[in-house]
């Protein structure tokens, strides 16, 4: 039976039986901020399990993307070990949320595996958590399994429950006996992680309430929660000894085969296939829904991942980057169930190629440099891989801790993590003490729990306020504020801090002003910062005490600010129609003054590109579509499409921007930041920059507003000057060039001078010259006329595609009589052509170029000709 078919004997089963099919979530998680990836079913399904929402359907089935890379349920070291662990893998399940509970979970359990599938009855154990007499009860009298099949286990394999306090209740799994061919020990038996007998299917039964003493309140309703592993599924029912036996990876460990000219082997030797064939279904996936490698988070494990694959590719032989190429095989697989891979199968291709090149140029150097600590320890008869040596491989070779770890295990040998978090602090320290950035904190102040302050600034720029002091520094003349209410909004989502003045009066009845230079949120409170120039007034403030006040936002400050981030939202979906959906936002920054918006794309966009992606966001501008803020649900947001942060917590309500409205929506974020009215309110947006943050993540420095406006009236006043220096220049070259040409050409006719010939007594020179315009030719003549002293000069060249001829006679035998003028018109006939000029210098042009020989060949005789007539 194949996976897919499995697969869809499992969804058809339940959709006979009243179950919605629901799509699986993404493996990034985008309203559960506690998790890094999507581990189990029932991630999507916890805020039904929790009472926060109400789901649309009491009884669903689905299949679940799953990636268990990080936590308890890190099953990293086991793959390719193991025939049954993965760090991607599919979850069947069927849901019950207060419909039916055990009864018919176990009835349809035992249904679907023995008639469905057709398992072995006599070969399926059930287990029940040890004190669970209603689930032994169903087992025994509702299903034919064997009774002395139905065993009590412990809470160690039969409870579940969603943390230390919470939902939560007991299991019962279904577990297959697959003989002593996979297990020959006599002690072999179910829960004993044994390969004989494994678990096919847990259902778990929801139906308590954990308390902090451990405790078990009933739930007012009732759940179920289960879940099948459909790659031990497929296993079982194609008895093969391995989940990678099975379609959903042998076309995967082939290619990977055929790519490295190494067959696969299913015993030790077939390790590195294997680990490769997991961990690019774990990348495809992850990336495919949005997440990208790096430093932090799932980023840091993604990243991980690739180079421990790529790291797995070495043992095979492969340097070159090969990963990205086995991508294809995943979407053949794959793309039926999730088309999502297949939509974006090139950004997903290009992500990997671009992690795989910038790690492959360090990946062999840092291998010899791993092999040669081995083999220095080994020497010595130390088992432990030093702490600073473990941070050498990650600072110089970007080996991650766990890659490092994973090599070290494989030698015999263990890693000094404390060591290895010593080095890093001292590097985190360094790069403190150096200054990277300027960092300042909320020191020694303390709110009370109940402190809330009301942001008015949406709608105003000037309120009326109690304020109370926090701190004074009278040193800095700075003061710290709470305020009850308050225009000024808090640096927070990229956008930068209001700035502003305060007034309020003080203890004296004096009023005294200053300049709010920053607000920052803690908790439900916005602290301002202010700093006034009355030194001696600031002295004499007391902290903790109230004051009212009113509080003013530099229009100045905050106008342009919300015109960068209001054109921040217009890039982002010009960024995704240009370049593609895979663009997502990876960070940002708006200020009064410009606006910088990192994305996720694995290329750098081109000059056409760029320049379509801001005629988008100027079009949109110049349409004048209303920015309409919305407070909704964060599910309805979702279900309109607004675009949300990964990583970002969001509340049950949120503010959702809409650019555009009715069937001409452009842009929906969620966002609680500052915008303008109209997108027409903007005026002009400009691309300032784009250049690359790191690999797979790009960044675009923009302007918005007047600030653009100005940029481009300063860039064109900087062209306008490049131009008139540039004018200048070419003059200056062009009237070099003249010169040299003219010392060129001079040189030149200083030779031909030399060669001159003899007629009658008169020296004469005839030669074909190259030359770009008439003038420059008749300089030419006039340079040979100079040099021969008494003498006629011919030249003949091609100019414009054109025979010309210059002749030119010295004045001493102009005075005897010789005229330029008829030796040229003469000469000109050989081109088909004429002439005139004056005794001294006359020219002929004509369309004969295969002419000029003959006249050049001519020349003497023409002048010796005309010799004989001299006084």
């Amino acid at each position: 039976m194949t996976s897919k078919e499995v697969r869809a004997k499992f969804l058809d089963f339940f959709r006979e039986h009243q179950h919605q099919i629901v799509p699986s979530a993404p493996v990034i998680p985008q309203d559960d901020p506690t998790l890094l990836f999507t581990n189990a079913g029932m991630n999507q399904f916890k805020p039904y399990f929790l009472g926060q929402r109400q789901p649309t359907s009491r009884r669903v089935a689905d299949t679940q993307k799953c990636i268990r890379v990080s936590g308890k349920h890190n099953d990293l070291d086991e793959v390719g070990q193991s025939p049954y662990h993965h760090t991607f893998f599919e979850m069947l399940g069927n849901w019950s949320f207060g419909d039916y509970f055990k009864k018919e979970a176990i009835v349809w359990g035992w249904e679907l595996m023995t008639k469905g599938y057709g398992l072995p009855k006599d070969k399926l154990y059930a287990t029940v958590f040890e004190t669970d007499d209603e689930a032994e009860t169903l087992w025994r009298n509702e299903t034919d399994i064997d009774p002395l099949h139905v065993l009590r286990c412990g809470a160690k394999d039969n409870w579940w429950s969603m943390g230390d306090t919470g939902p939560s209740g007991p299991c019962s799994e279904i577990h297959i006996d697959r003989g002593p061919a996979y297990d020959s020990n006599p002690k072999a038996f179910v829960n004993t992680d044994s390969q004989r007998y494994i678990e096919l299917w847990n259902l778990v039964f929801i139906q308590f309430d954990t308390q902090k003493d451990g405790s078990n309140i009933p739930l007012p309703a009732k759940h179920v929660d289960t879940g099948a592993g459909l790659e031990r599924l497929t296993t079982v029912l194609n008895n093969v000894h391995s989940n990678y036996d099975t379609d959903l990876f042998q076309p995967i460990i082939q290619e990977i085969a055929s790519l490295s000219s190494v067959p696969y082997d299913s015993g030790s030797a077939g390790v590195p296939h294997r680990v490769i064939a997991d961990h690019l279904r774990c990348l495809t996936f992850a990336i495919g829904d949005g997440a990208m490698p790096g430093n932090e988070g799932r980023g840091h494990v993604l990243r991980s991942i690739l180079r421990r694959a790529a790291r797995f590719g070495r043992k095979l032989n492969m340097h070159d980057p090969f990963i990205y190429k086995l991508v294809p095989v995943v979407i053949d697989i794959m793309a039926e169930q999730f088309p999502e891979i297949k939509d974006r199968h090139v950004h997903i291709s290009r992500v990997i190629e671009a992690e795989e090149t910038g790690f492959g140029k360090t990946l062999d150097r840092g291998l010899e440099e791993f092999e040669r600590v081995v083999e220095s320890l080994k020497k010595s008869g130390v088992k432990v891989l030093p702490g600073d040596e473990a941070f050498k491989l990650y600072d110089t070779f970007g080996f991650h801790l766990d890659l490092t770890q994973q090599m070290a295990r494989e030698q015999g040998l263990t890693v000094d993590v404390e060591g290895f978090e010593q080095a890093m602090e001292g590097q985190r320290q360094r790069a403190r003490a150096a200054g990277s950035f300027a960092h300042e904190s909320i020191e020694g102040i303390t709110l009370d729990e109940a402190a809330v302050t009301e942001f008015v600034g949406y709608n105003s720029l000037e309120t009326e306020s109690r304020i109370k002091l926090l701190s004074v520094d009278s040193d800095k003349r700075e003061i710290r504020f709470l305020s009850d209410r308050t225009p000024f909004y808090p640096e927070s989502g990229g956008q930068v801090s209001d700035v502003g003045e305060m007034t309020f009066i003080t203890t004296t009845n004096s009023p005294l002003q200053a300049d709010v230079i920053d607000s920052k949120r803690v908790g439900e409170a916005i602290i301002h910062t202010a700093v006034s120039s009355a030194s001696d007034a600031v002295q004499r403030l007391k902290p903790s005490i109230e004051y009212p006040a009113t509080l003013r936002v530099s229009s100045e400050h905050r106008i342009p600010t919300q015109y960068n981030h209001t054109s921040t939202h217009l890039l982002q979906k010009a960024l995704r129609t240009v370049l593609g959906d895979h663009v997502h936002q990876s960070g940002s920054l708006v200020a009064p003054d410009h606006l910088r918006f990192d994305y996720t794309h694995f290329t750098k966009p081109t000059d056409g590109e760029l320049a379509e992606i801001e005629k988008l966001v100027n079009g949109w501008i110049r349409d004048n579509y209303s920015v309409n803020p919305i407070e909704t649900s964060l599910k309805e947001a979702q279900a309109r499409g607004a675009m949300a942060l990964f990583g970002e917590k969001y509340g049950d309500k949120v503010r959702m921007i809409e650019i555009g409205e009715g069937d001409n929506v452009i842009s929906r974020e969620l966002c609680g930041g500052c915008h303008v009215k109209r997108t027409g309110d903007i005026g002009l947006f400009v691309i300032r920059s784009e250049s690359s943050v790191a690999a797979g993540v790009r960044r675009i420095e923009a302007l918005a507003g007047e600030a653009a406006r100005q940029y481009l009236y300063e860039k064109q006043a900087k062209l306008n000057d490049a131009l008139e220096q540039a004018e200048a220049e070419k003059k200056k070259l062009q009237k070099e060039l003249e010169r040299l040409k003219s010392e060129t050409a001079s040189a030149e006719m200083g030779s031909l001078t030399r060669d001159a010939i003899e007629v009658n007594g008169i020296r004469m020179i005839a030669s074909q010259v190259e030359a770009e315009s008439l003038d420059q030719l008749k300089e030419m003549g006039d340079s040979i006329r100079d040099g021969l002293g008494s003498g006629v000069g011919v030249l003949a060249a091609v100019i414009s595609e054109k025979p010309t001829l210059v002749v030119v006679v010295t004045p001493d035998l102009v005075k005897r009589g010789m005229d330029a003028v008829p030796i040229v018109k003469e000469l000109g006939k050989r081109l088909q052509g004429g002439g005139g000029g004056r005794p001294h210098l006359a020219t002929a042009g004509g369309k004969n170029i295969d002419g000029i020989p003959q006249a050049l060949q001519d020349a003497k005789d023409v002048v010796q000709s005309f010799t004989e007539k001299l006084s």
